[in-house]
C-alpha cells in the first residue's frame, strides 16, 4: 500500500510541470476607465414602501435548491391585488450569492421574475458535474490538483455556459426591472472577498459588462483544490482611473469599518501593486459563506444616511426585508460519545465546519447591528426633512410617518423546521449533482421556512394592511371625483 502511494506521488510529481488547463484571465483589459458602480439600489415599480434584499448562501446543488424554494415561496406571498397583483418577488431589488447560491441569484438576475421558473429543469435536477475530473486516483488528477487545482474553466464554467447561461453577461442584468446582483468570490492573494461590481473591475481597467456569468460564478464556486483558481488580469494599463470617493475616505478613516477598509485596500492593491499581475479567485464561501458582502459593502461605503437607497427610496419606505438563506448542515458525528476521537479526517471536518460556523455567527450579528445602526440613521434623516422636501420625494404627505420604517432581517436555515425535516436536509451532501428526490426536498425546505417564520408573517400582514389602506384611500378619491 505504501509503494502505491509512493509510486502514485512520484507519478503526479512527474507529470506536474506538463499538466496546463484553461485558468483565464476572465477578464479583458481596456484603456478607457470602466464605469462606477450605481450610487443607489434600483427603485421598485409600485409605491416603493416595501424592498426585499435576499443573500444566498453556499453549499453546492443544496444551497442553490434552498435559495430556489425560498424565491418560490416569496413569489407565491401576494401583497397586494390593486391595481395589480404583486407578491414579495416583484420587491427584490437586490439579490446576492455565494457559490451555490450565486447560481440562484445569478439566474434570476438574468432571467427576471417571470422567466426563473424554470431552474429546477435547467440546473437542479442535472448533473452540473458532467464535465468535471473527479478520480481520486488518476496520476493526471494528483497532478493537476498538486498545480493548483483538479478543474479549470472547462470544467463547472463550461457546462454552466452550456446548459444555463447560453453567452449571457453582466449586460443581461441591465434591464429596467432587474435588482442589483452581487457575486461573491474570495481573492487569495489579498485575502478579502472579491465583488463582481462595476467599481472592482473599473480599478481593474476592465469592462464587467463583458464578464460571462458562467465565469463569475464559477470563481464563486471555486472550491480549492477540486477546482483552480479563477483568474483575473490585473497588469493595469493607463486607463485613467481615479479612486471614487467612497474608496479614498474608507482608506483615510481610522474609524471604517474592518470589511470595507479591507475591501477598499484590495481596489487599492489591484492599480499600485507592481507584484499582482493577476488575481486568483476561489469559493466565495472562504470569505463570506452567507453572501452579505454585497449589502453590506454597499452601505458601510455610502456617505450618507440613506444609502445604497436614494432620498426618494428612503422616504417612500415602510418595510425593508433581508433574508438570509443559510444552506448549511449540522453534520451528525458519534465521536462526541468516546473519550477518544476524532481521528484525522473527522478532526479536519469538525475544524472546518468550526471555523465557518463561527464566521456565520459572526457575519450575522454585524449585519443585524449595521441594519439597526441604519434604522436609526434613516429616522433621523426622514424626520429632518421638510413637509415641502417630503411632497417632493413621496409625492404625497398623506399617512406620512417619518418614524414608521422597519427594516427586518431574517436568518432562514434548516433548523427552522421540523427535527425529522432537519435530519434529512443535513444528509444533503454538498456536490453539484442531486437525486430528484433531494432536490424536491430541499426545495420544499426553502418554502417552509418562509411560510414557519413569525417575523416575516408579521411583517407581511403588516404590508397587506397597508396596502389595504392605500388601496381603499384610492377607491374613495376616485369615487368622489
Amino acid at each position: 500500500m505504501r509503494w502505491a502511494v509512493c509510486a502514485a506521488l512520484s507519478a503526479a510529481l512527474s507529470l506536474a510541470g506538463c499538466v496546463a488547463g484553461d485558468v483565464g484571465p476572465i477578464n479583458t483589459l481596456t484603456t478607457q476607465v470602466g464605469e462606477s458602480s450605481p450610487e443607489f439600489i434600483p427603485e421598485p415599480g409600485d409605491d416603493g414602501s416595501t424592498v426585499v434584499g435576499l443573500a444566498f448562501s453556499g453549499g453546492g446543488m443544496r444551497a442553490a435548491a434552498f435559495a430556489y424554494g425560498v424565491l418560490r415561496e416569496l413569489d407565491a406571498t401576494i401583497i397586494d391585488e390593486q391595481p395589480v397583483t404583486r407578491s414579495l418577488v416583484d420587491n427584490i431589488r437586490m439579490i446576492s450569492g455565494a457559490s451555490g447560491g450565486a447560481v440562484t441569484a445569478s439566474y434570476f438576475g438574468y432571467r427576471g421574475r417571470d422567466d426563473y421558473h424554470d431552474f429546477r429543469e435547467r440546473f437542479l435536477i442535472r448533473d452540473a458535474e458532467a464535465y468535471l475530473r473527479k478520480s481520486t486516483i488518476s496520476p493526471l488528477n494528483l497532478a493537476r490538483a498538486f498545480n493548483g487545482g483538479v478543474n479549470d474553466r472547462n470544467s463547472f464554467a463550461r457546462w454552466l455556459e452550456d446548459n444555463l447561461f447560453n453567452g449571457a453577461t453582466y449586460a443581461n442584468f441591465r434591464r429596467p426591472d432587474a435588482p442589483i446582483v452581487w457575486i461573491n468570490a474570495s481573492d487569495i492573494y489579498n485575502r478579502t472577498p472579491f465583488l463582481f461590481t462595476y467599481d472592482t473591475f473599473a480599478a481593474l481597467c476592465s469592462d464587467l459588462d463583458k464578464v460571462r456569468l458562467a465565469d463569475a460564478v464559477a470563481a464563486s464556486a471555486a472550491v480549492p483544490v477540486i477546482f483552480a483558481p479563477v483568474v483575473i488580469s490585473a497588469t493595469s494599463p493607463n486607463c485613467g482611473y481615479r479612486k471614487p470617493e467612497w474608496l479614498s475616505r474608507a482608506l483615510a478613516d481610522t474609524d471604517a469599518s474592518t470589511r470595507l477598509k479591507a475591501y477598499a485596500g484590495a481596489l487599492k492593491a489591484y492599480q499600485e501593486t507592481d507584484r499582482l499581475e493577476y488575481v486568483k479567485l476561489l469559493d466565495g464561501g472562504l470569505t463570506d459563506n452567507l453572501g452579505i458582502t454585497g449589502f453590506t459593502i454597499e452601505r458601510s461605503s455610502a456617505g450618507t444616511p440613506y444609502g445604497p437607497l436614494s432620498p426618494a427610496a428612503a422616504v417612500k419606505l415602510r418595510t425593508l426585508l433581508f433574508i438570509v438563506a443559510d444552506a448549511g448542515r449540522d453534520d451528525e458525528v458519534d465521536w462526541g460519545e468516546r473519550i477518544n476521537g476524532p481521528k484525522l479526517p473527522n478532526l479536519l471536518e469538525a475544524v472546518t465546519n468550526t471555523s465557518f460556523s463561527a464566521s456565520v455567527r459572526d457575519q450575522l450579528d454585524a449585519l443585524k447591528f449595521a441594519v439597526g445602526e441604519w434604522r436609526g440613521e434613516l429616522i433621523r434623516y426622514r424626520c429632518s426633512l421638510s413637509a415641502e422636501a417630503v411632497r417632493r420625494l413621496r409625492g404625497s404627505l398623506s399617512g406620512w410617518d417619518c418614524r414608521d420604517v422597519r427594516l427586518v432581517v431574517e436568518h432562514l436555515s434548516f433548523a427552522d423546521l421540523d427535527t425529522s425535516a432537519q435530519a434529512k436536509l443535513n444528509r444533503v451532501p454538498t456536490r453539484l449533482k442531486l437525486p430528484i428526490e433531494q432536490v424536491d426536498l430541499t426545495i420544499a425546505a426553502g418554502r417552509e421556512a418562509i411560510r414557519v417564520n413569525d417575523t416575516l408573517k408579521e411583517a407581511v400582514a403588516d404590508i397587506r394592511h397597508h396596502a389595504g389602506v392605500l388601496d381603499a384611500l384610492q377607491i374613495a378619491s376616485g369615487n368622489a371625483n
